[in-house]
């Protein structure tokens, strides 16, 4: 069963990583993409800067003066001013800004502005413009999103461009797709959760309430057999001492029909709880076992189900004798801070390793030959779902022993 438990552990972290695999993978893919467009928009941006360098040489170049057919000079551009414009036109999706070596806005393109533009002067700015323009040629001045266009010797412009809407959003969408499938693993981890902890506890409500039915006519039987001993000679000392572990099968019988249904909560002393369940296993363990209690006098009122509560505490000192096989020392202390009743169960058996301290909890897990594994899980459950308290492993060394606590809420 443990090593189930250590297959289970393994699997649930190479899950992780497989999916922190994944999960990276989709990352770089994306990255990658983002990256390859922004280049294609720094290509584009190179491009627009020579058109740009070009307009302004062919405006400053001189005509061309070319014969035509029938021997009359025409006038030609040295290059298609037309198509240079189409391109600086063409970017309908990338906000640029063109200054020059003084700082001075030349010419701005898809910049949603405060203020619409002059109709009879678009190239005038407001006030409120000028202003917007300025804050995003600051904010642009600190990137890498600038190209250099030399004009002529000593004179430059400088175009500065903010990434596109699309690349904008593009370099969002994988944060918020991650988000999204974190989002969705952990509402299926939790949904998965509840539905395993739904399923245990019809388990363990079918299991106690069939344990204690089939408990009830073995039980019934005994007790008819009890008052036919003393007619057929049986002396009244062996009498008693079967009546007595009659009594206590119909006490195991109650606690199992208790554990599977709601049980009802009292007023309880948790320290008269502890000190009756240890005097009854203190005549039932070995005498090579030193067992020694240190339970307050005072009174430590909680709300509990009595029987339950002598169960957990059973089952923690039998499997404390256990783990020591059949020699060493054992020792209860009931003691309170100012919120709750502590019980501590401290053994010198063979230990538990750090990472089975919650382990040992789960349904199945046991380092013993024979046994189901369920007598910690059930203390799990009537101490946390039914008491709401604590239980869990204090301290334990290997080979040195192991400190058992139960933390319950003084009323």
């Amino acid at each position: 069963m443990a090593n189930m438990y250590e297959m289970r552990r393994y699997g649930k972290w190479l899950l992780l990583a497989v999916a922190a695999g994944l999960v990276a993978l989709f990352m770089y893919v994306s990255n990658n993409m983002v990256k390859d467009l922004a280049a294609s928009e720094r290509e584009r941006m190179e491009i627009w800067a020579d058109a740009t360098r070009e307009i302004v040489h062919q405006l400053d170049a001189e005509p061309v003066a070319v014969a035509d057919s029938a021997g009359a000079a025409t006038v030609m551009p040295v290059a298609d001013i037309d198509f240079l414009l189409r391109i600086i036109q063409g970017n309908t999706t990338i906000p640029v800004l063109l200054t020059d070596d003084a700082g001075n806005i030349l010419n701005h393109r898809n910049f949603e502005l405060p203020e619409p533009p002059d109709s009879l002067n678009p190239l005038a700015l407001s006030a409120a413009n000028e202003e917007f323009l300025r804050d995003r040629l600051e904010s642009l001045s600190h990137t890498r999103n600038v190209i250099h266009i030399n004009i002529a010797p000593g004179v430059n412009q400088h175009l500065y461009y903010e990434d596109s809407r699309l690349l904008r959003r593009l370099s969002l969408y994988p944060y918020i797709q991650l988000a999204v499938m974190i989002i969705f693993l952990v509402v299926v981890y939790f949904a998965v959760l509840s539905t395993k902890k739904a399923e245990q506890n019809k388990v363990w409500v079918g299991l106690s309430k069939e344990t204690a039915h089939q408990l009830g006519t073995p039980i019934s039987s005994l007790m008819a057999w009890n008052e036919l001993l003393p007619e057929m000679g049986v002396d009244a000392d062996t009498c008693a001492e079967m009546n007595k572990d009659i009594q206590r099968l119909g006490t195991i019988a109650s606690r199992f029909s208790k554990i599977g249904s709601k049980p009802r909560m009292e007023p309880a002393d948790a320290a008269a709880i502890a000190r009756g369940a240890a005097d009854y296993m203190a005549t039932r363990i070995s005498p090579r076992i030193t067992f020694t209690t240190h339970i307050t006098d005072r009174e430590l009122p909680v709300s509990a189900c009595a029987p339950l509560l002598e169960w957990v505490m059973e089952n923690l000192i039998k499997n404390a004798v256990d783990a020591m096989e059949g020699h060493g020392t054992l020792d209860v202390t009931v003691t309170a801070d100012s919120r709750n009743a502590v019980i501590e169960v401290a053994d010198s058996g063979k230990g538990i390793s750090r990472k089975n301290f919650k382990n040992v909890f789960n349904p199945g897990y046991t380092t013993k030959k024979r046994g189901w594994g369920l007598g910690l899980t059930l203390a799990k459950r009537i101490v946390e779902q039914y008491h709401h308290g604590r239980i869990f492993v204090k301290s334990s060394v290997p080979g040195a022993g192991t400190v058992f606590r139960i933390e319950l809420p003084l009323t």
